[in-house]
């Protein structure tokens, strides 16, 4: 099952495990995205209309669709600090999709898990979760973290049922949420990844059930020296 894989790397991950001869689920908040898309009608692949802040939504798809052994969850909510100024309802979205969302899907899913055996739970997350804490630093780097962090802390609390956790933390991927957010065109991101390069990094470290996925790891550098300068200076960081 793949919540938020309606759109963007959620549905390139889809088309990915169609192709692959998975029995799938599809859930997104407007399954209307997908009419006349190919996985639509695909026989082993059934789309759910749920929203991830609803957790009686996630729950009924997930009953429906059980047993549940792998759970990829990539729906996320991005806002900036101009949104935010001028609503500051703005930041609540983010909240309830990127932490409490996501603590939601992988508590019901880990219950089915629990109860059928095995199952590997999986959140794709973003390299902006690996900055430390800043003056002025945006809130979704802060939600990112968290997702960073229920997935740590849901892998220690599961390791006794023999149920993995992976955390991708990806850079820059050429989606088209992306490019709406920079005018229509990503280009200038550094170290820009296409869908099919995220696809082939996030699937293979499913397949080996890595812990952790970080990519690019030229990004991933950068992040790291960027951490290592004094607090004040991070603040400087034009966003």
């Amino acid at each position: 099952m793949i919540i938020g894989g309606t759109r963007g790397i959620g549905l390139a991950l889809a088309e990915h495990y169609a192709g692959q001869g998975a029995t799938l689920a599809v859930c997104g908040r407007d399954a209307a995205r997908l009419a006349g898309h190919p996985l639509a009608s695909h026989p082993r692949v059934s789309v759910e209309e749920a929203d991830i802040t609803d957790r009686a939504a996630l729950r009924r798809a997930m009953d429906a669709f059980a047993p549940i052994d792998l759970l990829i969850v990539t729906a996320g909510q991005y806002t900036d600090a101009a949104a935010i100024a001028a609503q500051p309802e703005a930041t609540l979205p983010v909240l309830r999709t990127n932490v409490g969302g996501l603590y939601d899907a992988f508590d019901i899913a880990a219950g089915h898990m629990r109860r059928q055996g095995p199952g590997h739970l999986v959140a794709v997350a973003s390299i902006a979760g690996l900055l430390r804490d800043y003056p002025g630093a945006s809130l979704y780097s802060a939600s990112k973290r968290a997702a960073i962090a229920i997935c740590d802390t849901f892998r220690k609390a599961l390791e006794p049922f023999g149920i993995a956790v992976t955390v991708i933390v990806p850079g820059y991927v050429d989606t088209a949420r992306l490019r709406e957010l920079n005018g229509g065109d990503a280009s200038r991101k550094p170290f820009l990844q296409t869908e099919a390069q995220a696809v082939r990094r996030i699937a293979q470290a499913i397949e080996r059930r890595a812990e952790r996925c970080v990519f690019p790891w030229q990004l991933h550098l950068q992040v790291r020296l960027f951490n290592l300068l004094p607090r004040s200076l991070r603040g400087l960081r034009r966003k």
